[in-house]
């Protein structure tokens, strides 16, 4: 199983990734906040700004995204990733 490193730049830490669970259920579980609705119906709420990286969606999201976003609660990371938390 292949594990990322995702870097939160402006909370200078850095979490580990496997895509066992969603980027949003890795922040949760290590107690970083982060704004998100997906479990209440509104999607978009959880983007947040990619500095560099790749990710993947197993279906289209339904948020329109700009280049540079992505959505914690359902992206797959496809490498190392530098976000903008």
């Amino acid at each position: 199983m292949k594990v990322y490193q995702v870097q939160l730049v402006q909370r200078q830490q850095t979490l580990q990734h496997d895509n066992q669970q969603s980027l949003l259920e890795n922040l949760e579980q290590h107690n970083i906040p982060h704004e998100y609705q997906c479990r209440s119906g509104y999607c978009g709420a959880c983007r947040a700004r990619l500095l560099k990286g790749q990710v993947s969606y197993r279906q289209p999201p339904l948020a329109f995204l700009q280049a540079d976003e992505v959505l914690l609660c359902c992206c797959q990371v496809e490498s190392d990733l530098v976000l903008d938390l």
